[in-house]
């Protein structure tokens, strides 16, 4: 690709992101990359909560069935 193409792809993609950012599409898109992130963040704070409680009822459970001669 010449130079001269090069940068005529690039003043178009600087053109774009101007108007981009000026539209309010981008606050939009920046809105929802904050509820993702919180949702995410709290699914995760879920999961760890529940995973420690619950690590001690799958062991115990283990041990049971280990106990019988279910699992070798």
């Amino acid at each position: 690709m010449s130079l001269f193409r090069t940068q005529l792809s690039r003043t178009k993609l600087w053109a774009q992101i101007r108007i981009f950012i000026v539209e309010e599409d981008a606050a939009t898109t920046v809105e929802y990359a904050v509820m993702l992130g919180l949702i995410l963040l709290t699914a995760i704070g879920a999961i760890g909560a529940f995973g420690s409680q619950t690590g001690g009822l799958w062991s115990g459970i283990l041990g049971k069935l280990e106990a019988v001669g279910f699992i070798p």
